[in-house]
């Protein structure tokens, strides 16, 4: 399954257009009312500019999107802004471009290209970060066997591209992977394989987990 992207933090943009100053941020955030918290934020810091235009997307599969033209011209700023979010397929952030007005009027079609290329740049600047659904999955292994098979782990994950997390201790060892749904069987298989069927891989929730790319 592909999920949208997100980015890892805040990252701004600056461009200008015939002596006006559009200033891009782009926030990660995780509700709608999170983000109208940025934008109030934005709007309190940048409180001399003429226009905060605003385009965001929130949910894990895009589902709640929402942009405002804050008084440009209907469908010049906060259109073009949402639909670049939309052609690079993130979610979870809020675009907020800050225009101060240079006294040289763009027209419709400059005012579309200035709005959408300063989030286009902020964008490029940031680091995105992947969202892909893994499902946890453990093996309680005896001591004397964990770091034999914790070494095979580390191999599997990194050749499946699994998360593998640190180990506890107590009665026994608890190994811990996140897996992707559909190599659960081959993990379950392999785990057979690795202790002659002595121990199991226990098969846990599926979340949605951010990952570097």
């Amino acid at each position: 399954m592909t999920l949208p992207s997100t980015i890892a933090a805040p990252v701004e943009h600056r461009l200008e257009v015939k002596r006006s100053v559009f200033l891009a941020r782009l926030e990660p955030v995780d509700s709608m009312e999170r983000a109208d918290a940025v934008v109030a934020a934005i709007r309190k810091q940048h409180w001399d500019a003429r226009h905060h235009c605003v385009a965001m997307i929130v949910g894990p599969h895009a589902d709640r999107q929402r942009s405002n033209d804050d008084g440009e011209p209907a469908g010049t700023a906060g259109a073009p802004m949402l639909e670049v979010l939309r052609h690079r397929d993130v979610t979870d952030l809020v675009a907020v471009v800050t225009r101060w007005f240079g006294g040289t009027l763009l027209g419709a079609g400059g005012l579309v290209r200035a709005y959408g290329a300063a989030v286009t740049g902020a964008l490029d600047a940031a680091r995105p970060v992947e969202r892909v659904p893994l499902t946890e999955m453990s093996l309680e292994a005896p001591h004397a066997d964990a770091g034999r098979i914790l070494a095979h782990l580390h191999q599997w994950a990194a050749a499946h591209g699994a998360l593998l997390d640190d180990p506890v201790y107590a009665a026994a060892a608890t190994l811990s992977l996140r897996v992707a749904p559909e190599d659960v069987a081959a993990l379950q298989a392999e785990v057979a394989a690795l202790t002659g069927g002595t121990l199991d891989a226990v098969v846990g929730d599926t979340r949605i987990v951010d990952r570097p790319r």
